[in-house]
């Protein structure tokens, strides 16, 4: 890592500058700073809650159990605190000003969208929906389908749950798809927030064939060897900050 630029948010923000096609990719840690706390890690939390929780097959077995913590992590605390920040703005003002292609997020925050950004990719799905497991019907969040719970569909009586990926389910092939023809056309890729360790997630980046990269992380990541041309080691709130100063924004 010390053979290529580091922290050189000029060079960055000229790179940038000069992009017709970027891509931003990017992981639980661009929402950190809006108070979503990581799944991995000492504070992380799995360190509060069994990730089985989240596996499909116990969540049939177990609808009431894991929807009494789906609700806590997922709309109790993250659905009435989380607001987007800086990072996730500056992103929709990069789509708006024509530099930026698209987001593809692992995050399933819809945090993106709420600042503004409309072409984005939610390779793990999201909590803005559930989805029916009869039926398949899909229904946006509304707080009165949680009255009771597990909560069941309104249509066909099924178990519904939340439209994201459990362990045990497999990419969306749209999501999948799309990824995919972002990152394989673009000419610049910002990896921001993730440590890269999450599969398939993780191999979207590798993708991006030709195109510079440039990695906002707090710690090196995978990628930072291997695909990184410019490493800001920083929060991404920092970093975007940087960035729009430096672009003028």
């Amino acid at each position: 890592m010390m053979d290529k630029p580091f922290n050189d948010y000029e060079k960055a923000a000229q790179w940038i500058s000069e992009a017709k096609r970027a891509v931003a990719f990017t992981g639980a840690g661009i929402s950190v700073e809006s108070g979503i706390p990581t799944f991995r890690g000492p504070e992380g939390l799995w360190s509060r809650y069994d990730p089985q929780i989240l596996d499909l097959r116990y969540f049939h077995e177990h609808p009431r159990e894991s929807w009494q913590a789906i609700k806590e992590i997922f709309y109790d605390y993250m659905g009435t605190k989380a607001r987007p920040n800086t990072a996730h703005r500056f992103l929709a003002v990069l789509e708006r000003e024509g530099k930026l292609s698209g987001v593809v997020t692992q995050n399933i925050d819809n945090l993106h969208q709420e600042a503004g950004s409309r072409n984005v990719v939610e390779f793990h799905g999201t909590a803005q929906r559930l989805e029916c497991t009869g039926c398949r019907r899909k229904l946006a969040f509304d707080e009165a389908l949680l009255e009771r719970l597990p909560p069941y569909c309104p249509d066909c009586g099924g178990l519904l749950k939340p439209d994201f990926i459990f362990f045990g389910e497999a990419i969306p092939p749209e999501a999948y798809q799309q990824s995919l023809e972002l990152c394989r056309t673009a000419d610049l890729l910002l990896i921001i927030g993730t440590t890269g360790e999450v599969m398939p997630a993780s191999m979207i980046p590798f993708e991006a064939r030709g195109a510079k990269v440039i990695e906002i992380n707090v710690e090196p990541s995978r990628y930072t060897e291997e695909l990184t041309a410019i490493f800001l080691r920083d929060r991404a709130t920092v970093a975007a900050k940087n960035l729009a100063e430096c672009l003028g924004y």
